[in-house]
């Protein structure tokens, strides 16, 4: 009998796409079973994570492993071919130290930045243009931020690479471009056009809607409040 590897998540989710992603990175099949978080949350997501009671949830012959770092780093001990890890100890840490940029600074400032009332917009925007820079810097001429093949850093940059892209167009924003960071630019093409990445990814045509109707959702909120 084979192991049992399931993934509890979201579809338009950003955190749950990383657990997807490495798991296909590794060869591993896994089930994957999509939750409604906005309405009634499963048993089983209540079961396995009954702490934070969100996905992405990781199911391993029974074990449960939540947070999608963790995740990450779960999948990338428990099946060591295609590393997606640096093996050097400074490297490594290194290489953590930019997945914790990322979801700390980056990906929260940029969100905000695309969220935030208009007369707050342009004091985050360029704060979240100073974090882009600093990450722009990180793949000093790099194809990805892993080298020539897909890394851990890129698995977790991808919501600064795709997700916040189709936000900003959304919002009519300027904070991801060509013009403005090249480099990191180029990355994020070349991350969504690698042809595993693409099978993982919410098609653009489903998540555009999706979060434009999150986006008139806060608004309207926003109004009422």
């Amino acid at each position: 009998m084979g192991e049992e590897v399931k993934v509890f998540g979201y579809w338009a989710s950003p955190y749950s796409y990383r657990a997807e992603l490495a798991l296909k990175l590794k060869g591993v099949s896994y089930e994957y079973i999509n939750e409604d978080i906005f309405g009634n949350k499963s048993d089983l997501l209540l079961k396995y994570n009954p702490v934070h009671k969100k996905v992405p949830i990781l199911l391993h012959n029974g074990k449960s492993i939540v947070e999608s770092v963790v995740i990450l780093e779960y999948i990338e001990e428990t099946w060591k071919h295609n590393l997606y890890l640096p093996q050097d100890p400074y490297d490594k840490a290194t290489a953590r130290f930019w997945i914790k940029f990322i979801d700390e600074k980056c990906f929260p400032t940029l969100w905000l930045a695309a969220w935030s009332p208009e007369n707050e917009r342009e004091k985050v925007t360029n704060e979240a243009c100073e974090y882009m820079k600093t990450l722009e810097s990180a793949l000093n001429g790099k194809k990805f931020f892993g080298g020539e093949t897909i890394g851990m850093v890129d698995i977790v940059a991808s919501s600064v690479g795709y997700f916040i892209r189709v936000t900003q167009e959304i919002m009519g924003l300027n904070l991801l471009s060509a013009d403005k960071f090249p480099q990191l630019f180029q990355w994020s093409e070349d991350f969504a056009n690698c042809s595993i990445v693409k099978e993982s990814l919410p098609p653009r045509d489903k998540l555009l809607p999706f979060v434009k109707g999150l986006i008139a959702k806060y608004q309207q909120d926003n109004a009422k409040a």
